[in-house]
C-alpha cells in the first residue's frame, strides 16, 4: 500500500471512493491468465508483436463507450489473426471478473454503519462488466455514488474525470478518500486534490484499506 493520505488538512473526509478491478474485485492481470480463467488454452500468435499494444487501444475505446461490445471483441479476435473466436474473447472477457475480495463487504457495511461517510465507485470498465456489478460482485451494489468510465465517456487517469465525478456527487478536493490499484490514477487523484492511496491487488485489499480509514480517523481503532 502506498503512504497513508494527509490527516492534518483540516477538511474532514466525506466520500470514502473505492475503484472497483484490483481493490473490490480480483480480475486478470494480462490476456493469458484471462484465457486460463476462461478454461481455454494459450494458442500461437496471441502475444505475438504489438498484439497488447492493439488490444490496449481497443480496450481503451471500449471503456469510454466508443466502441461496441461487439466491435471491441472483434478487434481483438481481428489482432490474433483469429486465434480466437468471437465467442471465445466474449468468454476470457466475462471470466475477467475473478470474485470480490475477502473482508471488503465487511469494511464497506463497517463505513455505512458508522455513518460518518458516504460511499461511491469509480472504475474504468464497460457495460458489460458493469451490468453484472449488483448480481454477481453485490459489494458495489451497496456503494452511494457509482460512476463508471463507459457512462462518463471518461477514463482515468485524465483529470476530466475526477471533476466529473465531483460534479456528480457534490464533494471534490481533501473530502473525498480515493483507493486504487494503479499508481497513475492515484497521482492523478492526489493532483486534483484528493486523499488517494495505491492499493496492492495482490494483498489484503480490506485491511489495507481499513489501515489508511483508521488513519484518517474515518474509522476506529479495532
Amino acid at each position: 500500500m502506498d503512504d497513508a493520505p494527509d490527516a492534518s488538512t483540516g477538511e474532514p473526509v466525506r466520500l470514502v471512493c473505492f475503484d472497483w478491478g484490483g481493490v473490490i474485485v480480483r480480475i486478470c492481470r494480462d490476456f493469458a491468465e484471462g484465457v486460463r480463467a476462461a478454461g481455454l488454452d494459450l494458442r500461437d500468435g496471441f502475444d505475438e508483436g504489438e498484439l497488447y499494444d492493439i488490444r490496449r487501444a481497443a480496450a481503451a475505446e471500449y471503456q469510454v463507450g466508443r466502441m461496441g461490445e461487439r466491435a471491441f471483441f472483434d478487434a481483438v479476435s481481428r489482432s490474433m489473426h483469429g486465434a480466437y473466436t468471437l465467442d471465445e474473447i466474449a468468454l476470457v472477457h466475462d471470466a475477467w471478473l475473478l470474485g470480490e475480495y475477502a473482508g471488503v463487504r465487511t469494511l464497506v457495511d463497517e463505513l455505512h454503519a458508522h455513518g460518518t461517510v458516504q460511499t461511491g465507485m469509480l472504475s474504468n470498465t464497460n457495460a458489460r462488466h458493469w451490468a453484472r456489478r449488483e448480481r454477481d460482485f453485490p459489494v458495489a451494489g451497496t456503494l452511494g455514488h457509482q460512476h463508471a468510465s463507459h457512462l462518463l465517456g471518461l477514463a482515468k487517469p485524465d483529470a476530466a474525470i475526477f471533476r466529473a465525478f465531483e460534479r456528480e456527487t457534490g464533494f471534490a478536493g481533501a473530502q473525498i478518500v480515493f483507493f486504487d490499484d494503479l499508481e497513475a490514477n492515484v497521482d492523478a487523484a492526489k493532483t486534483g486534490g484528493w486523499r488517494a492511496v495505491q492499493i496492492d491487488p495482490d494483498a489484503d485489499t480490506a485491511a489495507q484499506m481499513r489501515a489508511a480509514l483508521v488513519a484518517l480517523g474515518v474509522l476506529p481503532t479495532r
